[in-house]
């Protein structure tokens, strides 16, 4: 009897321990919540992240339902990251709930549209950065690395061409953005008019990617990612991963 318990006890340690061993290195939400356009290359990204997500060792939960934007059910998660979010799509509870989840020492990680999200949420657009102002057509442009030390820039060449909707943004929101990616103005037509709003590039520096440390957590924003085939991208998808591993975990940077 004695033997039986000893048995037991032993396949049970195993079993914790070995489950341990095997238990995802992070959690992330992924939400895509639209309140106003809506990209088709959603579905894109979700699949290409789950490929991500097995490929790295994570776990991802995608959900549209912003009530599950609460305390509790966010203390499941590492990173929130919002893919091509739009409008106002959080009230004022479900925002207070994700305030208290960057302080906890969480992070975010924003794609494309995010920054065209939440515009009278003033802590929401200091997180990821900059807003959104206008984009012209879709076109090739040059883009360019402009920091190597963050993690996922490695697939990327120096200078290389890229087609995007190139976005232009507004002003800087925080002082404590780091910028990773730029886009060079003079190799694509950056005007756009839409009656309402007109852009007419950014000038000489046009950033598209950046990093911060913000208010206790973590905050990672690319433009990238407008078209569905971007995710089937390899550069694309480790720029992406870089920036949801450093969200996640704080690591990853180079000296």
């Amino acid at each position: 009897m004695k033997i039986k318990n000893v048995v037991l006890w032993s396949a049970l340690i195993l079993s914790l321990f070995s489950a341990r061993l095997l238990a995802e290195q992070f959690k992330v939400l992924i939400f895509s919540k639209t309140a106003g356009w809506h990209h088709t290359s959603i579905n894109e990204g979700v699949t290409a992240l789950k490929a991500m997500a097995e490929n790295h060792h994570f776990t991802v939960d995608w959900q549209e339902d912003a009530n599950l934007v609460n305390s509790e059910n966010l203390a499941k998660f590492d990173v929130v990251l919002f893919l091509q979010t739009t409008g106002d799509i959080l009230n004022e509870q479900q925002q207070q709930a994700l305030e208290g989840f960057i302080q906890s020492g969480k992070g975010f990680v924003g794609v494309h549209s995010a920054s065209d999200t939440e515009y009278d949420w003033p802590w929401f657009g200091k997180l990821v950065g900059r807003h959104f102002h206008i984009h012209p057509q879709i076109q090739t442009a040059r883009l360019s690395v402009i920091n190597t030390s963050f993690p996922g820039l490695e697939y990327f060449p120096e200078n290389s061409l890229w087609t995007e909707e190139w976005y232009e943004f507004g002003e800087e929101l925080s002082p404590n953005l780091t910028y990773l990616l730029s886009v060079d103005e003079s190799t694509y037509d950056p005007k756009a008019d839409w009656g309402r709003v007109k852009g007419d590039g950014m000038g000489k520096f046009h950033p598209v990617s950046w990093y911060q440390n913000y208010d206790g957590g973590r905050s990672f924003y690319t433009a990238l990612g407008h078209m569905g085939v971007s995710y089937s991208n390899k550069a694309f998808i480790e720029h992406l991963y870089g920036g949801i591993y450093w969200a996640a975990t704080g690591k990853g940077m180079k000296e």
